[in-house]
């Protein structure tokens, strides 16, 4: 044993450190077209090799190319182009409003809007996810009134959810939006045991995880993958992989396994890869994921191909992990400006009507703000009633929380 060299650990690390040239000489793009949409029905063996590869629609020219092309109208792509401008302006203000002192956090979508918005798309009333803090767009695109989302982001006195969640952890059941858990991980579990439970009571339901590649680390997605694979659950997961966790690049939860759909193949889930910037494509890979849980096929990981272009968090300062150019130099582009451009390719829009539309939505989410912030911000207004916080906790109040209540004067 003296000859032997002592042990080691190998930690990984980023390709590039703050003043480094951005390198994403590491992502392999396929060709836009060139990978093939296997039958609904197809035997997870026969898909592995999805899990390495990237399913893209739109090219270079901003055409619609191959197999997975051709689900939606103009009219529903133009309005999924809408839908992601609206998040991206509700983005900028909410931001603002952060600044400002109206609310204590905030966390923005930049360069992700494609993920949720065309997502949401694919699924049908009653189906339910269970997001993490970064999947606004479904809200936005499922028709939930973005009054109600700056309210709860100014915990104002008609929060819907009375003050209980930090900002941005919306909920609304009847929207197919869980609450979201601060507690990273849960969520995907959990999307597992809502989606066994409907198959009980024989409904026709179906459930959609969200994780991101930071928290794919967590022991809750590997339980998630157990019980999923375990009982053919009718469940999407999908994780969205932004190439960067708050101040941790994706290395170090991907391990070795070369991609993070790659982990469900152990499972013997099928496992695919999109370009999360190609709104078309996250439409066609989630119908054909979803369409697979509806017809008892058991789940599909899918990983989402993306980046994160602003902070985690608005208590986060990304300069001091990775290069302040690095968003410029994401070769899978804008997802607004991708789908902008396709519109504009099959003339169905032009530059012209997208500076009308930018124009008309920002009127639109800035009178919406106006309506929230005469409910109160964060210092100012209109407050929750203290006797909320005692209300909704336990179907009967128990003996302490009445006398507690009752202290309170409330």
């Amino acid at each position: 044993m003296a000859d032997q060299p002592p042990l080691s650990l190998y930690v990984p690390e980023p390709a590039v450190r703050p003043g480094d040239t951005p390198d994403f000489s590491n992502v392999i793009i396929p060709k836009a077209g060139s990978v093939d949409r296997p039958p609904v029905d197809a035997d997870p063996e026969s898909l592995r090799d999805l899990a390495f590869s990237i399913i893209r629609v739109l090219n270079r020219k901003g055409e619609a190319v191959g197999p997975w092309a051709g689900l939606l109208t103009a009219d529903e792509l133009l309005e999924g182009l809408k839908h992601m401008m609206t998040l991206r302006a509700f983005d900028a203000r909410m931001q603002t409003a952060q600044r400002q002192g109206k609310t204590s956090f905030y966390m923005q979508h930049m360069g992700e809007e494609a993920v949720s918005c065309a997502f949401r798309k694919a699924l049908e009333p009653g189906d339910m996810n269970f997001p993490t803090y970064r999947q606004a767009g479904l809200l936005i695109a499922g028709g939930y009134p973005m009054v109600d989302m700056m309210n709860q982001i100014y915990s104002n006195e008609a929060d819907p959810l009375k003050g209980r969640q930090l900002p941005i952890m919306y909920s609304s059941k009847e929207h197919g939006f869980f609450s979201i858990s601060g507690n990273l991980g849960t969520q995907f579990v959990q999307a597992v045991g809502w989606a066994m439970a409907s198959a009980i009571k024989n409904d026709t339901r179906i459930a959609a995880g969200w994780i991101g590649d930071g928290s794919t680390a967590e022991s809750d997605f590997h339980a998630a993958l157990v019980f999923a694979s375990t009982y053919r659950a009718p469940v999407v997961l999908n994780i969205v992989n932004n190439q960067w966790a708050i101040s941790t690049f994706q290395g170090i939860a991907r391990g070795g396994a070369g991609t993070f759909a790659a982990r469900g193949l152990g499972f013997g889930i099928p496992s695919l890869r999109v370009d999360g910037n190609d709104y078309l494509a996250v439409h066609a890979v989630a119908k054909w994921a979803v369409e697979r849980a509806r017809r008892n096929l058991g789940p599909t990981l899918v990983e989402y191909v993306t980046y994160r272009v602003g902070a985690h968090s608005t208590s986060d300062d990304p300069s001091a992990y990775r290069p302040k150019a690095e968003s410029d130099a994401w070769p899978l582009g804008d997802p607004v400006l991708r789908l902008k451009n396709h519109l504009i390719k099959i003339g169905a829009w032009s530059d012209e009507r997208h500076t009308q539309a930018e124009a008309e939505i920002l009127d639109t989410v800035i009178a919406a703000q106006k309506e929230a912030e005469k409910h109160g911000t964060l210092h100012t207004g209109g407050k929750p009633s203290t006797r909320d916080m005692f209300e909704g906790v336990y179907e009967e109040m128990p003996p302490h929380l009445r006398r507690q209540r009752q202290q309170a004067g409330v």
